[in-house]
């Protein structure tokens, strides 16, 4: 079976949760045979690379513009893919999912595979016009792909109410790692437990600011790092280095690779991770921090929630009041976070695991293949579209 792979930036990746798990998902199944080909954008990977573990790179240009860059190389994307002949097509993401009538279109007899990762318009840093965008590309998502995946519960219910739509349930994953001692982080200054860690890309949507304000509340020797950066710089990054600003333990690590040794040091080493978001799709940078077995403090979105169920800590959305009330009996309990950080690590070993995730979409490939009716099961969903439209725009 050959499988492409579209919407995401790249693989090998140094940010991104759509690219960690393509990476993780395409690597896999080459093991176990899949000929895949994963699209990737030259200015988040070297074009010169033609394969990375097995996995098939095709290099295509783009406009490298914070709302063209998705959209042109998805469109060269669904071009390309026809001279390939493959027998599935996996769209990634609901802004690249907006051209999945062009990949029909163009490979009528090929099933298209689409995996919704989160409702990404909610973002504060999208327009009026990026916002519609992207709502339309999430009913593409849903309403024009032979088969949808969706990565989190909370995701399957809202498309079963807004589309009347069962997608598949298959969420992120993460491997089996262990803690590493801590070396080349040690550039920062900081020691094992004697640090909280924040890990993602630096938009507004992470919170990250209601982090640091909370950290300048609390009277602590410990440090706060934050790993990450701007992808589209905006100012929001330049906001955070200002609130933390007079605060010494305070320590931005800009953007790390995903497979680096100083990020998987600082999971190891970390005394708790924190992840303030007000939006999730299912964050693989939490299962990561669990699965380093490092006790986890999350917002109580309802993705949040549902990685840590009851192995892990939560503060009310938004609220810096709970969250450095939180921090702070954190702090004065390390017994709970060190038992918080072991049950952390059984439940991503127990309910995140890539190579059980991976074998999922396999069968979800060759259903799609058996079942596949051309355009035959995109007309019987036209008839939600006026409703779809007139609701959610």
């Amino acid at each position: 079976m050959k499988v492409a792979f579209i919407g995401q930036k790249g693989i090998p990746t140094l940010q991104g949760g759509v690219e960690r798990h393509v990476e993780e998902l395409s690597v896999r199944l080459a093991s176990r045979g899949i000929e895949a080909i994963a699209y990737t954008r030259p200015q988040y990977v070297d074009e010169k690379l033609k394969k990375y573990k097995g996995v098939s790179l095709i290099s295509l240009p783009t406009i490298a513009s914070k709302h063209l860059d998705a959209l042109a190389h998805t469109f060269l994307a669904c071009l390309d893919v026809r001279k390939h002949k493959v027998d599935v097509i996996h769209f990634h993401s609901i802004g690249p999912s907006l051209l999945i009538w062009l990949a029909k279109i163009l490979n009528p007899r090929t099933p298209i595979v689409a995996t919704f990762h989160s409702q990404c318009y909610r973002h504060k840093k999208w327009g009026s016009f990026a916002t519609v965008s992207l709502k339309l590309g999430e009913a593409s998502c849903c309403l024009m792909s032979d088969h949808l995946i969706v990565i989190s519960r909370n995701l399957k219910k809202i498309v079963l109410k807004k589309y009347r739509i069962s997608g598949e349930y298959i969420p992120n994953g993460v491997p089996e790692y262990k803690k590493i001692e801590l070396k080349n982080a040690g550039k920062w200054g900081i020691k094992e437990n004697d640090f909280f860690l924040s890990v993602g890309r630096l938009v507004e949507s992470k919170g990250v600011h209601y982090l640091i304000e909370a950290f300048n509340r609390l009277k602590t020797d410990k440090k706060l790092v934050i790993a990450g950066d701007e992808l589209h710089p905006d100012g929001y990054e330049k906001m955070l280095r200002k609130m933390a600003a007079k605060n010494p333990n305070i320590i931005f690590t800009g953007n790390l690779d995903g497979n680096s040794r100083e990020l998987a040091e600082l999971f190891s080493n970390a005394y708790l991770f924190v992840q303030p978001s007000e939006i999730e799709g299912l964050s693989i940078a939490l299962l990561e921090a669990m699965s380093y077995e490092t006790a986890t403090l999350v917002s109580d979105i309802p993705e949040n929630l549902e990685a840590i169920a009851n192995a892990g800590f939560s503060f009310e959305n938004r609220n810096v009041d709970d969250l450095t009330e939180q921090l702070k009996m954190l702090l004065d309990n390390p017994k709970e976070v060190y038992e918080k950080a072991k049950e952390g690590k059984e439940r991503v070993s127990k309910c995140y695991s890539w190579d059980v995730i991976s074998k999922g979409v396999l069968d979800v490939y060759k259903k799609a293949k058996e079942e596949h009716l051309g355009y035959g099961k995109f007309f019987p969903r036209i008839k939600y579209a006026k409703r779809v439209l007139k609701k959610f725009l």
